[in-house]
């Protein structure tokens, strides 16, 4: 695991591992989904790669953003520490009841804006995710648990869309009539399953979903969360034979963990 800096980018994006991505826009840095425990077991579910940069690697952070606070494999211990240290975080609203402090609460459609170093905003949109299958049963009206996604957008800025773990094209279809038009989709796309849950359907985009995304018009798909779990039964050649089948491969940028992914301005 590498503990050296990250240098900041002007508009760029890494994924370390798992769901975490780690992204560079208008002076800001942002993390979405912090994971940086080591490789082993969290309950149910076992880690079976660490990240290629640690919370030390990433260095100082402007805001965190945490789909949702429910699963280590979003938000392990290191990850939980790393955002508590932040001084802003952003999360569903029942996760920042858990949290507390920094969290601040984000109901699917709500905006933040903050200041960025270069003179201009950032919004922040919360936007809504199905964490499994449409017609899985639901508990105060959310699968599995409550998750939500974002929508990062500034003047000058790429519009960034990142997904959380949501499985369910509907509403990205959603996401696409609604949002400001998105120019990179960084995508959940796994196909993360658990036998004991929904027939073990999966919980998250499959590789198929994750091209079905193109409805989203986006210039850049990075994907992320599709390996350093057992349970992900889809990985990266999945991915990229599913946006080659679709007529698409010049979408995707999948790189290699900790690699910088420049986006389009």
């Amino acid at each position: 695991m590498s503990t050296a800096q990250l240098p900041r980018q002007e508009c760029a994006i890494t994924v370390p591992g798992g769901p975490t991505a780690v992204i560079d826009l208008g002076g800001l840095r942002i993390v979405s989904d912090p994971t940086f425990d080591e490789p082993g077991p969290h309950g149910y579910l076992t880690k079976t790669a660490g990240p290629a940069a640690d919370e030390n690697a990433v260095g100082p952070v402007d805001l965190v953003l945490v789909s949702h606070d429910s699963h280590a494999d979003n938000f392990d211990e290191r990850g939980r520490a790393f955002a508590r240290a932040a001084p802003l975080l952003h999360t569903a609203t029942g996760g920042a009841e858990r949290l507390g402090t920094p969290a601040t609460g984000l109901a699917a459609w709500q905006t933040h804006t903050l200041e960025r170093p270069d003179g201009g905003d950032l919004s922040v949109t919360a936007v809504p995710a199905v964490h499994g299958p449409e017609d899985g049963e639901r508990d105060d009206g959310h699968v599995n648990c409550q998750v939500i996604g974002f929508v990062l957008a500034g003047q000058g800025l790429p519009t960034v869309y990142v997904s959380g773990d949501n499985a369910s094209i509907r509403t990205v279809a959603e996401i696409s009539r609604e949002a400001p038009r998105i120019d990179v989709a960084v995508l959940h796309a796994g196909a993360a399953r658990v036998p004991a849950k929904f027939d073990g359907r999966p919980l998250s985009l499959d590789s198929r979903g994750a091209a079905a995304a193109a409805v989203l018009g986006a210039d850049l798909v990075i994907p992320a969360h599709y390996d350093g779990w057992a349970h992900f039964s889809e990985g990266r050649s999945e991915i990229e034979h599913a946006f080659y089948e679709a007529g698409l491969s010049s979408l995707p940028a999948v790189a290699d963990h900790g690699t910088w992914v420049r986006l389009p301005r």
